[in-house]
């Protein structure tokens, strides 16, 4: 594996790939810090213990494709609330994928007078997500654009 750009990154949402995307802000995972200092320090500086982490919402957003059903399944998911199986997929070179539950917390399109009409996607992780060698059983054949996953 070696590095590589990020054409042919996809978003897998309940097994359908999302199609039409040109962004997507990924995962990002931050832990509290707790602050566990006492009386008995000399050193003059706090003493730290991590706490839980939190993963942030993360966004998808490109052109809004009425034929797509990876954008009709995120639109669905918003309406239905259900927490579902998620990837974020890097091209083959990379070999990696996230892996994480999520719920589809925002959906919004927009239009401008000088643009394609575009959409934005919000998913909501659960739980802890897994950066690992993507496996060659994921889904995503159906959905986007009807090509390869």
């Amino acid at each position: 594996m070696s590095k590589s750009n990020s054409v042919g990154t996809k978003l897998i949402v309940d097994g359908v790939k999302v199609g039409g995307l040109n962004s997507i802000n990924g995962i990002s995972i931050t832990a509290e810090t707790l602050d566990v200092t006492d009386f008995d320090n000399e050193s003059g500086y706090r003493d730290k213990l991590p706490g839980f982490k939190e993963v942030d919402d993360m966004t998808a957003s490109g052109f809004l494709d009425g034929d797509d059903s990876g954008q009709d399944k995120c639109n669905d998911l918003l309406d239905s609330g259900n927490v579902v199986d998620c990837e974020v997929r890097f091209p083959p070179k990379i070999g990696k994928s996230w892996y994480f539950k999520a719920s589809v917390v925002g959906f919004v399109t927009g239009a401008e007078i000088s643009d394609a009409i575009t959409f934005e996607t919000t998913l909501a992780v659960s739980g802890k997500p897994s950066l690992e060698a993507t496996r060659s059983d994921s889904g995503g054949d159906s959905g986007g654009d009807g090509g390869e996953p």
